[in-house]
């Protein structure tokens, strides 16, 4: 069962052209914001799947700009989100759940749905194939209608992550695969559908990313090999990195972009 809730800090709203300077988390450090987020202060941030992994860094990247973060999640109570943000254990497959969560704050203005689980070389189970839609893509859409009105009053923004397998196929992980086909097209819908009311949408795509998901791989050193080999950048990602892009697309350097999937990968998806 994922369950992540949010907890909150200040974001930056997306569309919003608000002042900058402020600090940052970039790999565990903290220093001036180098993508010109800046202070957020006033601003509500949620992280769905904030409190592990991916998640974490993003919601650490939030609240070093100064925004009320909100890191939910599994494990919430044992997060490390929850030395910089409010965190919430929250139950994804629940809509109920995560709608009481949304509707019972007074501002949001900034939505990532970071929460995802895979079970490789377990998906080819049709039981398994499921849980892996309903937590990866159905959790994401549930997320993104329950805070739509409020994020259509402040005018703010959802990001969605996304993966590179959201473009290339994934043998061992078929069900991981086609949810995060599916985040990437409903990144897509939900920003044409809503671009009228203010809220932009956009999704990363991270490639090779050192986490707990991929810690069996890079633990491997032929496997590591061959992805550092692969990868023009000759390296593997951090959650850091992921962070600052999901920054960028919320803050106001991105006011007039919406419905696009930026891959975070090192230059593996171009190789």
């Amino acid at each position: 069962m994922i369950g992540d809730r949010p907890a909150g800090r200040r974001v930056e709203s997306c569309p919003s052209p608000a002042a900058i300077g402020g600090r940052t988390v970039v790999g565990g450090q903290s220093g001036r914001d180098p993508s010109g987020a800046g202070q957020a202060a006033g601003r509500t941030v949620v992280v769905v799947g904030g409190t592990s992994g991916i998640g974490t860094a993003i919601a650490e990247r939030f609240a070093a700009s100064g925004a009320e973060v909100i890191a939910a999640g599994l494990r919430a109570e044992h997060s490390p989100a929850a030395a910089v943000a409010r965190t919430v254990e929250l139950d994804l497959t629940s809509g109920d759940d995560l709608e009481r969560f949304l509707s019972g704050l007074s501002r949001l203005d900034v939505l990532v749905n970071a929460a995802g689980v895979l079970r490789r070389g377990a998906e080819y189970d049709p039981e398994v194939f499921a849980r892996v839609i309903e937590i990866n893509l159905n959790g994401a859409m549930r997320a993104c209608v329950a805070a739509r009105g409020l994020l259509a009053r402040s005018g703010g923004c959802i990001v969605n992550v996304a993966s590179m397998l959201s473009f290339l196929g994934g043998p061992l992980v078929p069900a991981y695969t086609a949810s995060k086909g599916g985040v990437l097209q409903l990144t897509k819908a939900l920003a044409v559908a809503w671009a009228a009311e203010g809220i932009r949408v956009n999704a990363v795509a991270p490639g090779w990313i050192r986490t707990a998901l991929t810690a069996d791989l890079h633990q491997n050193p032929e496997t590591e090999r061959r992805i550092v080999e692969r990868t023009p950048m000759r390296r593997w990602g951090e959650p850091s990195d992921v962070a600052g892009a999901v920054a960028f697309l919320c803050g106001p350097d991105a006011r007039f972009i919406t419905g696009v999937v930026l891959p975070v990968d090192g230059g593996y998806l171009a190789a």
